[in-house]
């Protein structure tokens, strides 16, 4: 098996680990074009467990947040490049906007996101919240961002 799975996959592996007493982590996103934030995001999430799976938007899910004009690279890529990070044990391409279904099914016993939100406007609060998923909260390294990446190469 590759680090590159389906869902169901990776429900089969954190119910295995849980058996085990190891901790799941999950974090999700488009992760477009790669760059020292999102590393640095993904290695801090990678943190608070046993493994890290990825919840990598697919191309569809990417057009319906982004706009038509993205995503820059195509999801095989994309989950490719993340797969290739020490850090990042598994990657579960989604083709909806939000992982709260996914979320839903895998049951992670952890789940990162960006300091940017708190439980209070987290998307995925009551998911998170039903499944008795603990959340944490990554800082995210300031003026790194895919949009400026794009803004820099377009001037």
């Amino acid at each position: 098996m590759g680090k590159i799975i389906k869902k169901e996959e990776a429900k089969e592996i954190i119910d295995k680990l849980k058996k085990q007493n190891k901790k799941t982590v999950f974090t999700n996103g488009c992760f477009d074009i790669l760059h020292v934030g999102h590393v640095r995001y993904l290695r801090e999430s990678s943190k608070y467990g046993d493994i890290l799976i990825v919840g990598l938007n697919s191309d569809i899910s990417v057009k319906k947040i982004k706009g038509d004009s993205r995503p820059i690279n195509n999801e095989n890529d994309r989950a490719e490049i993340l797969a290739e990070l020490e850090c990042v044990d598994f990657v579960v391409i989604f083709d909806e906007e939000s992982p709260s279904k996914l979320i839903d099914e895998l049951k992670p016993d952890i789940y990162t996101k960006g300091a940017d939100y708190s439980l209070e406007t987290l998307p995925e609060r009551d998911i998170v919240l039903k499944n008795n998923i603990e959340v944490k909260f990554i800082k995210f390294v300031e003026g790194k961002s895919t949009t400026n990446i794009i803004k820099t190469i377009q001037k």
